[in-house]
C-alpha cells in the first residue's frame, strides 16, 4: 500500500487506542520510516485533533533521545504521521521478555530518557504519558522517547484537549498532583519516569490495585516500598535517588536535566563524593600566647571535618546538609576563641588598672630611695621618684610603735638642734 504516493507500507509494528504503526519505506528519499495511521474516518474528532497535536509537538523537538517526526498529512480520509523508524523494541516488550532489568541497564534508560525529557521541557512541552510502551530501544540499546499523543504545551492550556473531570494518562504512572486534578507540569513527567524505573528494577510498578481509582489513591497517600525490600539488586544510592523521584510534592523532585546529569555521571553506583575542604582561619592569639598555648587551652582554630559514610545520591539532600553543617562548625568555633581571648584581655586590663590606681599602703615602711619590686611580673615597674620632689610621709599613729626613724631622720633632728643653739647664741650676743 502506498500512502500519499510516497510511503510504502510493509508490515505492522503495533496498534494502540488511537492509531496503528507500520514499517514503511520513503520511496522519495529511499530510507526506512515508521508511518502511524489514525484509526477511524472522522478527521474533525477529538482523536484527530490530538493526532495532529502529536505531529506538531514532536516536530518541535530535535534530540537523539526523542523519536523524530518527518511528515504529517491526510490521505484517503485518514491522517498519517511519518516518524523515525527505531529498529528494536519498546521497554514494555523488553520487560516482558527478560523480567526485571539489571541496575546498569536501568541507569542508562534513566539518563537517556531524562535527557529527552529535558529537551522537551525546555521547549515548554510536557509529555504526560511516560510509560514503558512509549520508550523505544534500538539495536544498540539507545532509548528514544516517543508517542506525544497526549502531550501539552505549558503555555497553551487549551492544547491539553482534556474535558472537565477527565484525566489522560496511564494510572500506573500518574503523578499525585494529576490524580488530584491539577495541571500536569515537568515534575509530573519525572514522577512517571520514577514509576517506570521502579518497574524495570523490580518487575512491578510501585503502586497497583484492583481498580484505577484505588491505584490513584495509592499515588496520593501511600509510600512506595523501597526496591531493595522487593529483591531488586541496586546500589543504595540508586534506591535513594529513585525514591526522591517518587516524592509526593512536585517541588521535591529533581528536574529532568538533574536526573540526566546524575545518572550520566555514574553517581548511581554509590561512589563517595568528597566534601569540600574547610576554610582555615588564622590561629587565635591569646594574650601573646603562641600556637602551642592555643592548642593546650582548646582554642586551636584548625578543625577536621567529621567522617561520613554517606554515598552520593543517598538522599540528595542529606549530603548538602552535612556539608552545610561542616561549614558552620568551622565558621563558629573561631568566634568562640575570639570571645574568650577578648574576655581574658579585658579582665587582666581591669586588674592592672586597679593595681595602678590603688593607694600604696606599704610606702610608710619603705625607706626613701628604695623601690619595691612590682607585684606582678608582667607589670612594668614604676619609675623611682626624685627624693627632693617627693613629699615627706609621716608614719600613721598606728604604726608609731613599730616604726623607727631612719638614719636620715636622726641626722635632720640633730641639724635642727644645732641650728637652734646657734640662733640662741646670736640672740644672746645681740642682747
Amino acid at each position: 500500500m502506498l500512502v500519499a504516493d510516497r510511503y510504502r507500507l510493509e508490515s505492522p509494528i503495533g496498534r494502540g487506542g488511537m492509531g496503528e504503526v507500520w514499517r514503511a519505506t520513503d520511496e522519495v528519499l529511499g530510507r526506512p520510516v515508521a508511518v502511524k495511521l489514525l484509526l477511524g474516518d472522522e478527521p474533525d474528532s477529538e482523536a484527530a485533533a490530538r493526532f495532529r497535536l502529536e505531529g506538531q509537538t514532536a516536530a518541535r523537538l530535535n534530540h537523539p533521545h526523542v523519536v523524530g517526526v518527518f511528515d504529517f498529512g491526510a490521505w484517503d480520509g485518514r491522517f498519517y504521521l511519518v516518524m523515525e523508524l527505531v529498529e528494536g523494541r519498546s521497554l514494555a516488550q523488553e520487560l516482558a521478555a527478560e523480567g526485571a532489568l539489571p541496575s546498569g541497564r536501568v541507569a542508562l534508560v534513566a539518563a537517556q530518557t531524562a535527557a529527552g525529557l529535558a529537551s522537551a521541557h525546555r521547549q515548554g512541552i510536557v509529555h504526560r504519558d511516560i510509560k514503558p510502551g512509549n520508550l523505544m530501544s534500538d539495536a544498540d540499546g539507545t532509548v528514544k522517547l516517543g508517542d506525544f499523543g497526549i502531550a501539552r504545551f505549558v503555555d497553551d492550556p487549551a492544547a491539553a484537549l482534556t474535558t472537565a473531570g477527565q484525566i489522560l494518562g496511564t494510572s500506573l504512572y500518574l503523578a499525585p498532583e494529576r490524580a488530584l486534578g491539577q495541571p500536569a507540569g515537568p515534575a509530573s513527567d519525572m514522577y512517571s519516569l520514577g514509576c517506570v524505573l521502579y518497574q524495570l528494577l523490580t518487575g512491578c510498578p510501585p503502586f497497583q490495585a484492583d481498580t484505577a481509582t484505588a491505584t490513584l489513591y495509592q499515588h496520593i497517600d501511600a509510600a512506595p516500598v523501597p526496591p531493595l525490600q522487593r529483591g531488586a539488586d541496586l546500589p543504595p544510592a540508586f534506591e535513594n535517588y529513585l525514591l526522591g523521584l517518587l516524592a509526593k510534592q512536585p517541588e521535591d523532585r529533581p528536574t529532568a536535566q538533574q536526573v540526566a546529569n546524575w545518572f550520566g555521571s555514574g553517581a548511581w553506583q554509590g561512589a563517595r563524593e568528597p566534601l569540600p575542604a574547610p576554610e582555615t582561619p588564622p590561629p587565635a592569639q591569646v594574650l601573646g600566647a603562641g600556637p602551642a598555648h592555643a592548642s593546650e587551652t582548646g582554642l586551636a582554630t584548625t578543625y577536621m571535618l567529621p567522617p561520613t559514610d554517606a554515598q552520593p545520591g543517598q538522599g540528595r539532600r542529606s549530603v548538602p546538609t552535612q556539608r552545610h553543617g561542616a561549614r558552620e562548625f568551622v565558621r563558629r568555633r573561631p568566634r568562640v576563641a575570639s570571645a574568650v581571648a577578648g574576655a581574658a584581655a579585658f579582665l587582666i586590663a581591669v586588674l592592672i588598672g586597679v593595681a595602678w590606681f590603688s593607694p600604696d599602703k606599704s610606702s610608710a615602711n619603705t625607706p626613701r630611695g628604695e623601690t619595691s619590686a612590682p607585684a606582678h611580673p608582667d607589670l612594668v615597674p614604676t619609675p623611682t621618684p626624685d627624693p627632693a620632689m617627693a613629699p615627706t610621709v609621716s608614719p600613721a599613729p598606728d604604726d608609731a610603735s613599730v616604726s623607727r626613724p631612719s638614719e636620715n631622720e636622726e641626722e635632720d633632728d640633730q641639724e635642727k638642734k644645732h641650728k637652734g643653739e646657734d640662733a640662741e647664741g646670736r640672740h644672746g650676743e645681740e642682747d
